[in-house]
């Protein structure tokens, strides 16, 4: 089972590397200093709950997604294999279906010829 500490300092590292920006900058955004961030991610502080509103605001996320579990790599993969599966079976789908009316086409063209032939 994972920690809060070690939830809440992973997501906050993982938030900050979205938005590009350093710890510093992220202390400034709460009013706190860089030493306080470092050491929340570092796992050896833990912020009130005024803080974690604080912290959550600056990085723009609701406070509870500072405790969220990241995706597991497996479900992650199993949402891309079932998207790119959905996208083969309408492109196929799709491709099928012009081919058909391709072949419709084809035999009555030829059909049509034969009448225009007699």
């Amino acid at each position: 089972m994972t920690k809060l500490r070690e939830l809440l300092a992973f997501n906050m590292r993982e938030k900050r590397r979205i938005l590009d920006i350093s710890q510093a900058k992220l202390a400034r955004k709460v009013g706190i200093s860089t030493q306080f961030v470092a050491m929340i991610e570092l796992e050896k502080k833990f912020p009130s709950p005024e803080m974690l509103e604080r912290l959550a605001a600056a990085l723009e996320i609701d406070p509870p997604e500072l405790f969220s579990m990241p995706p597991s790599p497996a479900g992650s993969l199993r949402k891309l294999y079932e998207a790119v599966l959905t996208d083969i079976e309408q492109t196929a789908s799709v491709a099928v279906e012009q081919a058909a009316k391709e072949a419709v086409r084809k035999v009555i063209a030829e059909h049509i010829k034969e009448l225009e032939g007699e």
